[in-house]
């Protein structure tokens, strides 16, 4: 089992950067990839992003794709999400993910097993 714990979040202004972390701990070594979801209210779950835990492949979300970075500390076993140029339609609480899967599609959430608490990101026009 994976336990993650993320940090950072906030309310900032458009235009604005913000950056969220994710800590893993545990079975660390059985993960494929970690994965940024996030859900707005009155929306459906969005994929954001995700990056491969043993190689460096990432995948972003269309709506966030050029302004959100995401990348991974492998010695403190943390993923990082920057997010720049921010807009109001960000706003959202923000989870990652991590799937021990073989195969895992990255942007199915129900192919990851272990989640973050969330984090509320606001951003104000």
């Amino acid at each position: 089992q994976v336990r993650l714990v993320q940090s950072g979040g906030g309310q900032v202004q458009a235009g604005d950067s913000l950056r969220l972390s994710c800590a893993a701990s545990g079975r660390t070594l059985e993960m494929f990839a970690v994965a940024w979801f996030r859900q707005a209210p009155g929306k459906e779950e969005e994929f954001v992003t995700s990056i491969g835990w043993h190689d460096d492949k990432t995948y972003y979300g269309d709506s966030v794709n050029g302004r959100f970075s995401i990348s991974r500390n492998n010695a403190k076993d943390t993923v990082y999400l920057q997010m720049s140029s921010l807009k109001p339609e960000d706003t959202a609480v923000y989870y990652c993910a991590a799937s021990g899967k073989w195969g895992v599609i990255v942007t199915k959430s129900s192919d990851y097993d272990s989640w973050g608490q969330g984090t509320q990101v606001t951003v104000y026009s």
